[in-house]
């Protein structure tokens, strides 16, 4: 049995209520960092000992994504990170299997969605009941990559996911059901089932959270193809922190891409950089302080080359000036909007394009958090930076 002390859930802003897209800049890792930081940021000191990632759509295979979504969650850089292939199913498998300290990710691009629960030593109840594994590849991916998809509907879930739900012979219907319709799930839950906003591996997590708007607990069942997991929830002795980052749905920009040869990566400058973008931090010259972003060599202010130090930056900030960009560049799907941002409490503006709004939706004066997101994708590898993300609020958080 494992305890969740906080669960945080994000969807991306573009698309519809129940069918989010990613935008152009989001991926996984971006996903799961999103919803990552929405669960810790519910606790004063999270304890954090290691970090899974739950996905079907990993975005650097070789090499792995560990480096980068530990820096987007602020977490050190030796902490061990697990990535693993799989739906729902394998997300509530990964969770009543982990100890402690466990910050569990899972994210999906269709639907978009990520959520994320933090394991703790007490908080909500989360208990395998039973577990059922079989195999139905009505959707596949091979080893070249190819996607196939056989659309037998029918056959995917009557001979599927119902199937192995029935074969979990559980003693009570469940509350909620992961990872299939909300038309499909009513047919085996209890009451009316809730609609989740995913069908992949974050489905899992929302699913718990679901669980806090009927006000219940009881059975979660997690299905995919031929395979389901279920649980039992219950209270513990403290609450779990729900954190949702799900701003309202909007319609997808039109963008245009334009062909043309792609911006080569240097993987001199990526290493350089690696560290102070991805963390969010600035050079402070160990001299006088003086903070500049990106690092210098040399400092402006006292003229010391002696040294830099990374100091942390504030991840909110007011815009000073934007403009909207129509040129086109290939690769960078156009038109879109450049900000410089006057971050809050230190004296650094910093120049970053603006996410989740529509280009030329941004004035000068408008707030806004900077949130992690993929500025370019070079020679086929992630190129992860942040942008302004507009809004004057947080993340809903709630105590369950």
């Amino acid at each position: 049995m494992s305890h969740l002390a906080a669960l945080g859930t994000y969807l991306p802003t573009w698309g519809e209520e129940q069918d989010r897209r990613p935008g152009p800049d989001e991926d996984a890792v971006t996903l799961a960092v999103a919803a990552g930081r929405a669960a810790l940021g519910c606790l004063d000191e999270p304890d954090v000992d290691q970090v899974v990632l739950v996905s079907r759509d990993l975005p650097l295979l070789e090499g792995g994504n560990a480096a980068a979504l530990l820096a987007g969650l602020g977490l050190p850089a030796d902490l061990p990170v697990t990535e693993q292939v799989g739906g729902c199913p394998a997300t509530l498998d990964v969770l009543t299997a982990a100890a402690p300290g466990t910050l569990v990710l899972a994210a999906d691009l269709a639907p978009a969605g990520a959520a994320a629960a933090l394991v703790g030593s007490d908080g909500l109840e989360v208990l395998p009941c039973a577990r059922r594994v079989g195999s139905l590849p009505v959707q596949s991916r091979g080893r070249d990559g190819v996607a196939r998809d056989y659309e037998d509907a029918r056959l995917g879930w009557d001979r599927g996911g119902l199937a192995a739900v029935s074969a979990l012979d559980l003693a009570e219907k469940p509350v909620v059901v992961a990872g299939a319709t909300a038309r499909q799930a009513g047919v085996l839950t209890r009451g009316p089932a809730p609609a989740l906003p995913v069908t992949g591996a974050s489905a899992a997590l929302f699913a718990l959270a679901a669980l806090d708007d009927l006000g219940e607990t009881g059975v979660a069942v997690a299905v995919e193809q031929a395979s389901a997991t279920a649980v039992r929830t219950g209270r513990g002795t403290t609450s779990l922190c729900l954190a949702r980052d799900e701003p309202a749905a909007q319609s997808p920009a039109t963008l245009r891409e334009t062909p043309g040869p792609e911006i080569a990566i240097s993987l001199a400058a990526y290493a350089r950089a690696f560290d102070a973008k991805l963390r969010w931090e600035a050079g402070a010259c160990d001299a006088c302080g003086t903070l500049a972003l990106p690092p210098r060599l040399r400092c402006l202010e006292c003229g010391s080359e002696e040294g830099w130090s990374l100091a942390p930056l504030p991840r909110t900030g007011s815009v000073y000036t934007a403009v909207t960009v129509h040129v086109p560049v290939p690769g960078l799907p156009t038109p879109y909007s450049l900000a410089i941002v006057e971050l809050d409490g230190v004296d650094v503006r910093a120049l970053v394009k603006v996410t989740g709004a529509p280009a030329g939706g941004t004035a000068i004066g408008d707030r806004g958090r900077l949130v992690l997101r993929r500025v370019a994708l070079r020679s086929g590898i992630p190129d992860y930076g942040y942008a302004l993300l507009p809004t004057d609020t947080d993340p809903t958080t709630e105590d369950i």
